[in-house]
């Protein structure tokens, strides 16, 4: 290093340090070896490097996630699983819930798909809901429970119940 410190430190000051190449004697190192090094000296730059890493490696499937598709997913389900999204920011399931109601034949406007928002006073109409699609075998879809967590504790029960 001591030979070439020109060129380690423009490669250490680099903004992208994962892809910039490295001083002669080093450049032709494995991308192992490469991760190693960012490693010891730029740790803030590995994340990049290993996402490289594993595509280079494992193949581009490992990197990149497919979309969720809910409908395989509801095809291997029976009425006596729930399901429970856990979303991120900026993340909807209600358009692709009711499209795979839409599929089944439930819909909110024949009423055998019903979507609530739970909060403040929603509580005696999810119940009234699922009592319903107990007896009809309708759709319900629950958004928010988070903010609802004593009261799940009951619904749950009541769900345990009605299946």
């Amino acid at each position: 290093m001591e030979s070439e410190g020109l060129q380690w430190r423009k490669w250490y000051a680099d903004a992208n340090a994962e892809t910039c190449e490295l001083p002669r004697a080093h450049k032709d190192i494995s991308l192992f070896h490469r991760l190693l090094l960012l490693r010891a000296m730029r740790p803030d730059r590995l994340s990049g490097a290993l996402i490289q890493y594993v595509r280079e490696v494992m193949g581009e499937e490992y990197v990149d996630t497919p979309a969720f598709d809910f409908l395989p997913t509801f095809e291997e389900s029976s009425y006596l699983t729930p399901f429970f999204f856990v979303l991120f920011p900026g993340e909807d399931p209600t358009p692709m819930v009711e499209k795979v109601g839409a599929l089944k034949g439930k819909t909110a406007h024949d009423r055998s798909f019903t979507n609530i928002s739970m909060g403040q006073g929603q509580e005696k109409t999810a119940e009234d809901c699922l009592a319903n699609a107990a007896k009809n075998g309708n759709w319900i879809m629950l958004q928010n429970v988070h903010l609802m967590i004593t009261w799940m504790k009951g619904f749950e029960r009541k769900l345990e119940i009605a299946v």
